[in-house]
């Protein structure tokens, strides 16, 4: 039996659930997992349900026959078939934790993704990533090429189908027109020491005020930077004791575990815009497990 995930959001009225549910009994499909919430701020409505076709549906049975149910809500609305695997593309500056965290996750089948590509406009992590068996491309960027740059990267999305970006420390400032395209799918990461501790090391910032509190933040990529709709975040204590580059060993950690659990909520259809914040499932404890292994 093939399983499946709809997800939805439209205006909350009655009835959205009873369609839905309606919807996948007629089609001989048997819900495994659901969750829901009515945001009262904005009257939105969001679900995210898993279900299984015990009957034989197909993906494009359910695609055409949740057509007229998703009109009559005006639902913004996806069907996505579990096996089947998303394609991200991977960019990478000078700093490796990242990239490094996100390919032994994938190397073991922690994150079950598609990487189609690593990007960077430096050369500093091409072996690592050819000795992965996955393409490497370098995009160089300057003051005066950046348009030409972004056009190579819009290139590269389309030829590989790539669904996602995940800037896994990538230190180059998208243009609006890019965010705009690509809104809602690209994922930044970075410490959570900004606005306070701008610019060049922001670890030894926070070490020469004596923080206590070392985090990251993952957020959906928007034209105000460092400032879109976030998606997960982490902290990790420190003390008195501990030195500048104590801090910044902890700092890589925490900002590896938080990019890889806003990638794993994102590909697993668990994460929603909602205006300039996220609503966020989840992963339910019974399935952890199926999700992880795709």
């Amino acid at each position: 039996m093939k399983t499946f995930v709809l997800t939805v959001t439209c205006q909350s009225r009655r009835g959205i659930v009873a369609a839905i549910s309606g919807f996948l009994s007629d089609k001989g499909c048997n819900i495994t997992d659901a969750a829901q919430f009515d945001d009262a701020e904005t009257g939105r409505f969001f679900t995210r349900v898993t279900f299984v076709s015990e009957t034989g549906a197909t993906h494009d049975d359910l695609l055409a026959g949740f057509g007229p149910v998703a009109e009559s809500f005006g639902m913004e609305w996806a069907i996505d078939d579990t096996g089947t695997k998303m394609k991200i593309i991977v960019m990478v500056s000078n700093f490796g934790h990242c990239l490094n965290d996100l390919l032994y996750r994938w190397r073991i089948g922690a994150l079950p993704v598609d990487i189609v590509a690593v990007v960077s406009n430096h050369m500093t992590y091409q072996k690592v990533v050819v000795n992965h068996d996955i393409p490497f491309h370098q995009i160089r960027v300057t003051k005066t090429n950046k348009p030409e740059a972004e056009a190579q990267l819009l290139a590269l999305v389309e030829e590989t189908g790539a669904e996602l970006i995940v800037l896994a420390r990538y230190m180059q400032v998208l243009s609006d027109a890019l965010c705009q395209k690509m809104s809602g799918r690209i994922i930044n990461i970075h410490h959570s020491f900004l606005p306070s501790f701008k610019g060049a090391n922001p670890y030894k910032q926070a070490f020469e005020r004596g923080v206590k509190l070392i985090g990251a933040t993952a957020h959906y990529v928007t034209a105000d930077l460092d400032e879109g709709p976030i998606i997960e975040q982490d902290t990790v204590r420190i003390t008195h004791a501990q030195s500048p580059d104590d801090y910044v060993s902890l700092g890589r950690d925490v900002e590896a575990s938080v990019l890889a659990r806003a990638v794993h909520a994102h590909i697993h259809h668990r994460s929603f815009l909602n205006g300039n914040k996220t609503v966020v499932f989840p992963a339910s404890p019974g399935s952890y497990a199926s999700e992880r292994m795709g």
